[in-house]
This record gives structure tokens, sequence and C-alpha cells, in this order.
């Protein structure tokens, strides 16, 4: 099954409006294209430190011939103008009633038939650690492709956020940053599969994404990542906003590499 005509030619009228400004912004180096599977639909899993980011992953995903498809607030579906455009992407709008999640999770098996892409942030928002590391994890994405058994593919960025750092409110323009982006072959889930989906299953399976992106962005940066992720509920931070940044009490483990036992 294709996509229908209205959201091929929705996401092809944004692709031609997006792409030539973010060429303009920002040179690409690309790696790993050949670990998205071709032939089907695919998760798409990347790490979350800017607010531009979705726009670099989605360049990366379009130009392997994939549809890219985000998750975006149900709320954001009614605002005029910008609730008819993502409706005609066919973007997956996430609601928190069960009713509203079984509807997510159908648009969103919808869209991996037709062979596109569905791109969720693992973390699921923007990263709260101090040194732009992937953060724990929600499970939102380890439950999808345990209930479609669609390929995961774990990608890392690095340098849209030298542009727009996060929470920025102006773009750092000159010199002209390079966006670079991994994406590493699909995450084994497989001994997950057929096991029920319990919060010890769902967290492990998680957890393996995220180690996945998180060596993937070793390697952009090379750097050492933390020994331990970097969690906000333990940190006394908010889970969402921008008002965030709290200092961790003195007797919490190190999170830079130097300071490791």
């Amino acid at each position: 099954m294709k996509p229908a005509m209205k959201e091929r030619a929705t996401l092809s009228t944004l692709a031609a409006l997006v792409r030539p400004v973010l060429n303009l912004l920002l040179r690409r180096k690309w790696e790993g294209t050949e670990n998205l599977p071709q032939g089907g639909g695919i998760i798409v899993c990347p790490n979350h430190n800017t607010e531009i980011d979705p726009l670099v992953v989605g360049h990366f995903v379009y130009n392997q011939g994939f549809f890219p498809h985000f998750l975006a607030k149900a709320s954001l579906f009614k605002i005029p103008v910008v609730g008819a455009i993502l409706s005609a992407a066919k973007q997956i709008p996430v609601e928190r009633s069960s009713a509203g999640a079984n509807r997510s999770l159908s648009v969103a098996r919808e869209v991996m038939d037709q062979g596109g892409a569905v791109i969720i942030y693992p973390e699921g928002t923007l990263t709260r650690d101090p040194d732009l590391w992937p953060m724990r994890g929600r499970t939102g994405a380890a439950r999808l492709a345990l209930q479609t058994g669609v390929p995961v593919v774990p990608v890392a960025h690095w340098g849209a956020n030298e542009l727009f750092p996060r929470y920025a409110k102006k773009l750092h323009i000159f010199p002209r940053k390079t966006a670079r982006v991994v994406a590493g072959p699909p995450v084994d889930l497989s001994e997950f599969i057929g096991q029920p989906l319990t919060k010890t299953v769902l967290e492990e399976a998680t957890t393996r994404i995220l180690d996945a992106v998180t060596d993937l962005l070793a390697g952009l940066r090379g750097e050492q990542p933390p020994a331990q992720r970097w969690d906000p509920a333990v940190r006394g931070q908010n889970a969402t906003g921008r008002n965030f940044e709290v200092s961790p009490p003195a007797d919490l483990p190190p999170t830079s590499p130097e300071e490791k036992p």
C-alpha cells in the first residue's frame, strides 16, 4: 500500500520548502544510511538535544526514501492551518486517554504498513543531561516496536545543537555548522518478542534502544558517555518545560567520564 496522494503531496511540498533552508544553514555528513531497511516501515529512534533536530532527522530519513512521521501533541492538530498541515501530512496525534492511544497506534501501524518511518524520541522530550547525552527514556518506542514487530533503527546526530542550542532564542548561524547524522543497525529486540508487555520488559527494551543511540552519539562526539544515564526524576527536575536546570545534590553519582570512580 502506498501513501495517499494528499499525504505524498503535503510531505513533498514541505520537503521542497525545508531542505534548501537546511542545506543553506548546515553542512551535512551522513553515515549508516545502509542500515535503514528498505521494503517496509521502520521505527526511527534518535537522540533529542535541540528543537530543530526533527527537521534534521526528517531530512535524513526523507532522503533515504522514507516519508517521515512524528508523534505530535493532539492539541497541535486543533490549531488552524497547523492542524490541517499535520493531518494532511499524516503526522500522528498523541492523546492521553486509552482510546486516543489506540488511535495513535492505529495511525502508526498504517504509516508503517505503507512503508513510512515513524520517528519516536525514546527520551520523550529534550534531554535534561547538562552535557546533552541521552537521558532516561520512556517506553513508547519499545511498546510500539514489540506490538508491531517493525525494525527499530537507532539514530544519533550532533551539530544542529550548535546552530540552535537547547531552548535557545536565536540561531547561531556563523560560522556555518555541520550536522552529522548516523544510523546504526536495527536494535535486536528478539528476546522480548512474545513476552507480556510488562513494565520490566518495556524498560529493558527501552534501555537496549537508548544504549544503541548513546553508542552512536559517542562515536560522533569522540567522547565517552557518562557511566550512568541522567534521570530527571532522581535529579528533582520537571519532566517537561524549560524550567529544569536544577543543581544535583552532592551525593548523586558523577555524570562526566573524568569523574568516574
